[in-house]
């Protein structure tokens, strides 16, 4: 095994979620075809009540994990907020909001905006400011998701439902538990567009008179525009998404000087069961050492899947001391990410 550029492991985990929605009852107020979402193995997500923003989630996670390690938000170095979804404001720092909930005076902040990835390819990021920072011992690493339903329906962005969630850990230089060991991404930008909101940026920041998320076009659909309904293209590029996700892996581990024999367990976003297993089992994982039992659970978390599966998976003893856990994903951007962690 390669050691890793600094040493630096996870000392506790918070929580924060929205109230729990079951699919099946509320699909309908989402979609026009219910069944749809239903299909996809979901029963249970998320949604954050009116006024509870993604800061104040964040906040409320990081309070709980600073309770879990017994310190005070004072003693933090370094704060890292990864939020994959709408800021609550244009030109805001939700990091900088964040550290001010939970009344710090002055501390060194990260935000971190690349969707999905970016709660699992941020850790890779606290690895290099720790390298080239040494005075930093203690980072709060916060992923954090909260739907905006205006800008974008829940049940329509692509096949997962979509869900409010936030994950808090404290990470410490020298912890020997849970470390980072490497982390892997690339991006094939030809597919940027995909999966984007058209309004309520700089190009378009007021959409059209009677526009809503729910006549929104879904994801899905200009990925077969791409492809103009070709079935044997579009089959061949879904494969190509697949073993893009074993690539990256696959190279985590090399840069850990590890091989797929070491790797345990894996952690996808919180998609359908089958499509997890139709990442993990090119890697030899078995779908019990994934998180699919969870993700029906939870519903997509955007960038706090990983990390919310991973500590829970430690809460119910699933991985043990030693373990090497695969982080992994794609997101928007086109982007493809993996970090491994061992237990």
């Amino acid at each position: 095994m390669t050691e890793p550029l600094v040493e630096f492991g996870i000392a506790g985990f918070g929580y924060a979620f929205g109230e729990d929605q079951d699919v099946a009852t509320v699909a309908g107020d989402y979609v026009d075809d219910p069944e749809r979402p239903i299909k996809w193995g979901y029963h249970t997500f998320h949604r954050a009540p009116d006024g509870v923003t993604a800061s104040k989630m964040a906040a409320t996670a990081a309070t709980k994990a600073l309770s879990e390690v017994g310190i005070g938000a004072e003693q933090l170095d370094l704060i890292v907020v990864a939020a994959s979804e709408m800021p609550e404001y244009p030109y805001w720092d939700t990091s900088a909001a964040v550290a001010r909930e939970l009344k710090i005076a002055t501390t060194q902040t990260l935000l971190l905006n690349e969707g999905c990835a970016c709660g699992v390819t941020g850790i890779g990021y606290v690895a290099g400011i720790m390298a080239v920072q040494p005075e930093i011992e203690t980072v709060m690493f916060i992923a954090v998701n909260r739907v905006s339903e205006f800008h974008r329906n829940r049940m329509n962005v692509n096949n997962s439902v979509h869900s409010d969630g936030a994950v808090a850990t404290i990470w410490r230089r020298g912890h020997k538990e849970l470390q980072w060991l490497s982390t892997e991404q690339f991006t094939d930008p030809e597919f940027c567009d995909w999966f984007r909101t058209d309004y309520g940026g700089m190009v378009e920041p007021v959409p059209p008179q009677g526009w809503s998320s729910r006549q929104s076009p879904a994801g899905h659909v200009a990925v077969q525009a791409h492809f103009k309904k070709e079935p044997a293209r579009l089959i061949a590029f879904s494969q190509q998404l697949e073993q893009r996700v074993v690539d990256v892996v696959d190279g985590a581990l090399k840069r850990a000087g590890l091989t797929r024999d070491d790797l345990k367990h894996l952690i996808y976003i919180n998609d359908a069961p089958d499509a997890i297993e139709d990442i993990a089992k090119p890697l030899g994982i078995s779908l019990e050492h994934t998180n699919a039992n969870l993700s029906v659970g939870h519903g997509h978390m955007g960038a706090a899947d990983q990390l919310i599966a991973l500590g829970q998976h430690l809460q119910r003893g699933e991985i043990r001391s030693g373990d090497v856990v695969a982080l992994c994903g794609i997101s928007i951007g086109m982007r493809w990410y993996c970090t491994l962690v061992r237990v």
